[in-house]
């Protein structure tokens, strides 16, 4: 698997919560376990009620992390992340098990943080180490916060051209209905002033 891939741990662990909706669905071992995918996982294995807490003050790290990067902070984008990769760091280990070629020989790949004493140690050395990777070989613009208000969802732009604004084609859909709703109420309320309509910025 490609290190960068990692990323999206950290943007599933941003999106377990949605602040300005008021849900939150990290609330369970179970939802920690999901969290990382594969079920069978070390770091899976490893999930108890005490990660949720962790768990939480890592998230809302790394919410922080995207926030900063969305709003242009660099900079500040950086040193967040910098802060949780020292204090989570990875430790890698070759392994080949489960992963036999056609000749029954190890397919060997990384592990980057089995031997972490926690499913949280686990889980964010993993987010973290990809979130970096990500970031530096595309920029920290590529960091990004949906702006279809109120999702709010962290999201890595892999767009060509930088583009990308939202989280989803759900909330893109839902932005461009709601302008195009507001420019037909600003056309009507201007016609019916009798002024010519004014194009929205």
């Amino acid at each position: 698997m490609e290190l960068a891939s990692y990323a999206d741990y950290a943007v599933r662990l941003v999106n377990s919560e949605e602040p300005d909706r008021g849900t939150d669905t990290l609330v369970s071992a179970e939802s920690v376990r999901a969290l990382f995918g594969s079920p069978t996982s070390r770091g899976a294995r490893l999930a108890d009620e005490t990660d949720l807490p962790r768990l939480r003050a890592v998230r809302t790290r790394l919410r922080a992390v995207f926030e900063a990067a969305a709003q242009g902070e660099q900079v500040r984008a950086v040193d967040l992340l910098n802060s949780l990769l020292v204090e989570y760091p990875v430790s890698p280990l070759v392994s080949g098990h489960d992963y036999l070629d056609e000749s029954g020989r190890p397919r060997w790949h990384l592990h980057l943080a089995d031997n972490a004493p926690t499913a949280t140690a686990n889980f964010t050395a993993v987010a973290c180490m990809g979130l970096a990777i990500h970031l530096t070989e595309l920029g920290a613009d590529r960091l990004g916060i949906c702006q279809a208000a109120p999702c709010r969802n962290a999201y890595l732009d892999t767009s060509t051209n930088r583009s990308r604004r939202y989280c989803s084609d759900r909330c893109a859909t839902r932005a461009n209905v709601a302008a195009y709703r507001a420019r037909k109420r600003q056309e009507a309320a201007a016609a019916a002033a009798g002024s010519p309509a004014t194009a929205p910025r």
